[in-house]
């Protein structure tokens, strides 16, 4: 079974460096920009969290189509909600639903470590990873209250 490198683990944390950069810049220069720059890399990464599930999936002899629906859902949910920011006219509600659901990938990344289809040491990896980004798309729709 192979496992999650030094390698992954580094790229995988640096991945938290936008949003925490965002954030700073939020305190520090408040403008309208960073909450907007901050649901489009939380979406991104969101939608690449349902790429690696197909991945995945593809990958399966037999019930590919449950993950595979689990995989569209991240960019179909990114979607659903930049509409919501677009004809609400504010980032707010849909950047602190955003990051709730990347809190909730956590439960397919759970369900392939029991299936035996995700390396070991991957709950290691995402759950700081995914806690991480989404507290801070979280905190940057409280900033912007």
């Amino acid at each position: 079974m192979a496992h999650v490198s030094a390698p992954a683990r580094l790229l995988g944390f640096s991945g938290l460096l936008p949003p925490i950069a965002l954030v700073l810049a939020q305190i520090v220069m408040p403008d309208p920009a960073w909450p907007i720059v901050t649901f489009a890399y939380t979406a991104l990464i969101f939608s690449f969290l349902g790429g690696l599930w197909w991945t995945i999936a593809l990958r399966r002899d037999a019930a590919q189509t449950p993950l595979l629906l689990a995989a569209v859902t991240p960019s179909l949910v990114a979607f659903a909600l930049f509409l919501l920011a677009v004809f609400r006219l504010s980032t707010t509600w849909p950047l602190v639903l955003l990051g709730s659901a990347v809190f909730l990938t956590l439960l397919v990344d759970r369900h392939l470590v029991t299936t035996g289809e995700a390396p070991t040491g991957w709950m290691g990896l995402r759950v700081p990873l995914s806690l991480g980004l989404g507290t801070l798309t979280i905190l940057m729709a409280l900033l912007t209250r």
